[in-house]
This record gives C-alpha cells, sequence and structure tokens, in this order.
C-alpha cells in the first residue's frame, strides 16, 4: 500500500494533525519512503501545542471536563507533571468530589474509581499542581432544558438532586486563578453546556480566558469536539489563541503520548 501511494508522487506533506494518532500508510507509512514535511495547518498545531505543553510559560492551567473520568485518565495523571493548576469539571468532577466524601445524590458519577482519582490528587500534590474542583455547583432532579434549579454547596447536594454545572462564586474563583496564569490548556465543558441552563460556567469562565487571552497575558490553547462547540457557542472560539481541529489526535497529545504521524515527520 505505502509502495503503491508512493508511486504517485515524489513528495509527502502531511496537513492532517486530527489523523496524526493514527498509524495508516497515508499518515506514517509514506513519511517513511518519501522526503516528509509538515503542511502549515500541522505546523500551527504543533507550534500551538508546544507553547500550551511542551515548553509553556509558567504559571500553567489546564481545564479538563466531560462527562467520565474514565476516558480521562492518562490525561489527568499526565497533566498533574505538567501543569500548576488542573481546573477538574463536568461529570468527572462528580467523581472526584465522591472520593473526598461528597454526597452527589443522584448526579452522573463513577463511584468505582475513588481510588484512582485519591491516587490523582496524591500525585498532584507531589508535583505541586493545585487541583480545583467546584465548591458550588448547579443541581436540578430532572435534566432537560431549563428545570428548576438550585445553587448549593456541594455538600447540600440533595440525594434526589444530581450536579450539571459550576456554581457562580466557584466559576469567579477560577476565573482569578487564570488571572494568575500565563498559559492555558482546554479539552472539555465544565457542565451540561448543550442543555440549558447548564451552560453558564462554561461560557463564563471561556469569556475570561478569551478576554485574558485578548489583554496579551494568556496564551490559550483548547481541542477536543466538545470543547470547539463549547467555545462556539461562548462565541469566544475566534479569540483563543489557537482552537485544535482535532479530537483523538488532542487528547492523545494531552496524555503525552508519541503520535505516530508527527514522528514520522521528525524520522
Amino acid at each position: 500500500m505505502v509502495t503503491r501511494f508512493a508511486s504517485l508522487g515524489d513528495l509527502y506533506v502531511n496537513d492532517a494533525f486530527s489523523a496524526a494518532h493514527r498509524a495508516h500508510a497515508s499518515t506514517e507509512g509514506l513519511a517513511h519512503v518519501l522526503p516528509a514535511f509538515a503542511g502549515r495547518a500541522m505546523e500551527a498545531e504543533l507550534d500551538a501545542l508546544q507553547k500550551a505543553l511542551g515548553a509553556p510559560e509558567h504559571p500553567v492551567a489546564a481545564v479538563v471536563g466531560g462527562a467520565k473520568v474514565s476516558s480521562k485518565l492518562d490525561v489527568l495523571r499526565h497533566l498533574v507533571t505538567k501543569v500548576d493548576h488542573l481546573i477538574i469539571g463536568g461529570g468527572m468532577a462528580n467523581t472526584f468530589l465522591a472520593a473526598r466524601g461528597v454526597d452527589v445524590g443522584k448526579s452522573l458519577c463513577e463511584h468505582e474509581l475513588a481510588s484512582v482519582c485519591e491516587q490523582i490528587m496524591e500525585a498532584a500534590d507531589k508535583a505541586n499542581c493545585t487541583v480545583h474542583l467546584p465548591y458550588d455547583v448547579v443541581v436540578a432532579k430532572e435534566f432537560k432544558p431549563n428545570p428548576a434549579t438550585r445553587t448549593v454547596n456541594v455538600h447540600e447536594v440533595a440525594a434526589d438532586e444530581m450536579i450539571l454545572d459550576v456554581g457562580p462564586a466557584a466559576v469567579e474563583s477560577l476565573g482569578d486563578v487564570l488571572k494568575n496564569c500565563r498559559t492555558l490548556v482546554w479539552n472539555g465543558p465544565l457542565g451540561a453546556f448543550e442543555t440549558p441552563p447548564f451552560d453558564k460556567a462554561t461560557v463564563a469562565l471561556a469569556k475570561t480566558a478569551a478576554a485574558l487571552t485578548e489583554g496579551g497575558s494568556l496564551v490559550s490553547v483548547a481541542g477536543g469536539g466538545d470543547t470547539v462547540a463549547a467555545l462556539n457557542h461562548a462565541g469566544v472560539a475566534d479569540a483563543f489563541t489557537f482552537v485544535s481541529t482535532a479530537g483523538g489526535a488532542f487528547l492523545e497529545w494531552m496524555e503525552g503520548k508519541t503520535l505516530p504521524g508527527v514522528a514520522a515527520l521528525h524520522g
């Protein structure tokens, strides 16, 4: 397959960072048999990622959200060794809160991962990385658009309620964290942002990050499908330093993994 592809040209230019985590003939194989180069879009991705985690200006903050800790275990383990502030949101935060002994009611939560969350927090302590979990949250008894909600301290979640967003006090505090940082990498929303009103925390923090970026004090790099959708929803995607087109490749890069399609270009 690689030989057949190679016979069609004299040079190989890879401009698809979003597929760089796959070791396919078209993403990696050709780079071993033809003079290989990164295209402009690939170059922009790699430059941005280098600024975000490769050789960032500290302090560095990472926002990691989404539904499940299990899908981002490697990301969390890697980030605590790289960043100064790890901000955890989404359903993932519920699992960390539960591991800390908080009763999260009917919230989406992977209770079986409590010991893993404890290990991640211990690793963060050793690396001098501060883990930020919400201390006030928005709860509802039903997950649907615009239900009756309450904003409560995390210790006041009722047994029949579910946490669906980070509360305003925590968001304001997280904004203050970003004001003291020089670099931000963002993957995943803080709440169930597709369903109003549980988009408020994500929108508010994204607007703070965008304003700091435009003011010149923050380099902000974001990636992942949900993240891009959330930043577009907040109307700030254009204000971030860089928004990656990649999903899986961005996640594997955040895990500290070698991406075959990138490594082949350096080889």
